[in-house]
C-alpha cells in the first residue's frame, strides 16, 4: 500500500482532479521538450559561435548554477503564493527562456543567458513538483511518477522533432515553433491546475519568519535525492562512452547503453505509480536502488555489449521512480519548502556527479569511476529506510 495521506479532498471534484492532473501532465511534457530542443541544438549553437569543448562546458556549467540560485527560493513562494500560481508564471518564463540562448551572439551572452534558463526551469521544477503533490493528494492515490514520465516522454518528443528539423530549418525558426507551442500549453495548462492545501508554512511565510532550518528528515532526503541523481547523471553522460570506450563499439552503435537506459526509464515511471500503490514508496525506493546496483554491477563486471545493455536498462528501471518518489514525499511531509530543499541538495548530484567521475575515470579508468553511480544506488537502498521512518516521525508529530 501506498505512503500517501488521506486528507480531505471535498471541496474538489474528482473530475476537476483529473483535469489538473492532465494539466501536470502537459507541463511536464513541455518542460522536457523544452530540454531536449536545446539539447539537440548545442551543436549548432557551438559552430555558430566557434567554441571550444572547454568553453562548452563553462555555459552548460551555467544552467546548473542558474537551477541552484533559484531552486531555494522557491519553497517560501510556494508557500506565500500556492504552487498553482507559482506555476502558472514559471512554465511561461521557463519556455520563454529557450529562445535567447539561441540567439546569443557571443559566449558571455550564451552564458547569461542559459544561467537565466537554468533559474526559470529550476524555479518551474519545484513549483510543477510542489503542484503534482497537491494533485496527488486530492486524487488519494499514486501519480508523481506519470507526471515524471511525461518529462521523459517529452525529452523523447524534443529529440525527435530537432532530428526532422534541426539542418533543415534555420535555428531561429526551430525555436519559435517550439517555443510558441510549449508557451501556449503552458499558459493554458496553468489555468487549470489546483489550489494547494493548508500549508502550516505557508503562515509562517506569510509573517515574514523563514524557516530554513533543515530537518534531519530533510538532509537524509536530499542526500538520497542527491546519490539518485548523482547516479541518474552519470548513466546519461557516460553510457555511449562506456560502450565506446571500454566495450570498442563504434559509430551509432556506442549509444545502444544509452537508449536502454531511457527508454527503461521512461517505461519504469509510465507504470510507477501501480509499484507504489502495490509496494508502498520506500520499497519503491529500495527495491529501485537495487536494481540499479545490480544493472551496474552487471554492465561493469560482465564487459560485453548484450549483458552490458541489458545492464543499463535495469539500471534505468530501478532509477525511474527514485527521484519522483523522493521528491513526493518531501512534499506531503515537508510541503512545498520541502520539496524546494530537497530538490536543491538533489540537483547538486545530477550536477556535480557526472564531472566527478570524469576526473576519476581519467585517474582509474571508466569503469572503476562508474562504480561511484553503483555505491550511489546501493547506499539508496541502504539508507532508504531510515529516511522513511524520519518522514513517518516528522508527519506523526504533525509536521513540526
Amino acid at each position: 500500500m501506498t505512503d500517501l495521506p488521506l486528507l480531505p479532498t471535498a471541496s474538489i471534484s474528482p473530475a476537476r482532479s483529473e483535469t489538473a492532473r492532465r494539466a501536470v501532465d502537459a507541463i511536464f511534457l513541455v518542460n522536457g521538450i523544452l530540454y531536449a530542443t536545446w539539447a539537440v541544438n548545442i551543436p549548432s549553437v557551438r559552430d555558430g559561435l566557434g567554441l571550444t569543448a572547454a568553453q562548452v562546458g563553462l555555459a552548460l556549467l551555467a544552467v546548473g548554477l542558474g537551477s541552484l540560485a533559484s531552486m531555494p527560493l522557491m519553497g517560501g513562494w510556494t508557500a506565500r503564493f500556492g504552487s498553482a500560481r507559482v506555476t502558472r508564471v514559471a512554465v511561461v518564463l521557463a519556455m520563454l527562456s529557450l529562445l535567447p540562448p539561441l540567439l546569443a551572439p557571443n559566449l558571455a551572452t550564451l552564458v547569461l543567458t542559459l544561467a537565466v534558463m537554468g533559474a526559470a526551469n529550476g524555479a518551474l521544477d519545484v513549483a510543477m513538483n510542489a503542484q503534482g503533490v497537491t494533485v496527488e493528494r486530492r486524487l488519494s492515490r499514486p501519480v508523481m511518477s506519470r507526471f515524471h514520465a511525461y518529462f521523459s516522454l517529452g525529452g523523447v518528443v524534443g529529440a525527435l522533432l530537432g532530428t526532422l528539423l534541426v539542418g533543415r530549418v534555420p535555428l531561429l525558426a526551430h525555436g519559435l515553433l517550439v517555443v510558441g507551442a510549449t508557451t501556449l500549453a503552458g499558459a493554458l495548462a496553468g489555468r487549470l491546475l489546483l489550489p494547494d492545501l493548508p500549508d502550516p508554512q505557508a503562515a509562517e511565510a506569510r509573517g515574514g519568519r523563514s524557516p530554513a532550518r533543515l530537518s534531519p528528515a530533510v538532509l537524509l532526503l536530499g542526500a538520497l535525492c542527491f546519490l539518485g541523481m548523482l547516479s541518474e547523471g552519470a548513466n546519461y553522460d557516460w553510457a555511449a562512452l562506456y560502450f565506446r570506450d571500454v566495450l570498442g563499439l563504434a559509430g551509432g552503435n556506442s549509444g545502444i547503453g544509452y537508449a536502454a537506459f531511457v527508454i527503461a526509464m521512461t517505461l519504469g515511471r509510465w507504470f510507477g505509480d501501480a509499484a507504489r500503490a502495490r509496494l508502498g514508496d520506500e520499497r519503491t525506493v529500495r527495491a529501485g536502488a537495487l536494481l540499479t546496483a545490480a544493472g551496474l554491477g552487471l554492465a561493469l563486471l560482465v564487459r560485453d555489449p548484450l549483458p552490458a545493455t541489458l545492464g543499463f536498462a535495469l539500471s534505468g528501471l530501478g532509477l525511474s521512480n527514485v527521484v519522483p518518489v523522493l521528491y513526493g514525499t518531501a512534499g506531503h511531509a515537508l510541503a512545498g519548502r520541502g520539496i524546494a530543499q530537497v530538490a536543491t541538495i538533489g540537483y547538486a548530484g545530477f550536477l556535480l556527479g557526472p564531472p566527478a567521475i570524469g576526473f576519476v575515470a581519467e585517474h582509474v579508468g571508466l569503469p572503476a569511476a562508474l562504480g561511484l553511480a553503483l555505491a550511489g544506488a546501493a547506499l539508496v537502498a541502504a539508507l532508504g529506510g531510515r529516511a522513511f521512518i524520519l518522514v513517518r516521525g516528522r508527519q506523526g508529530a504533525g509536521g513540526a
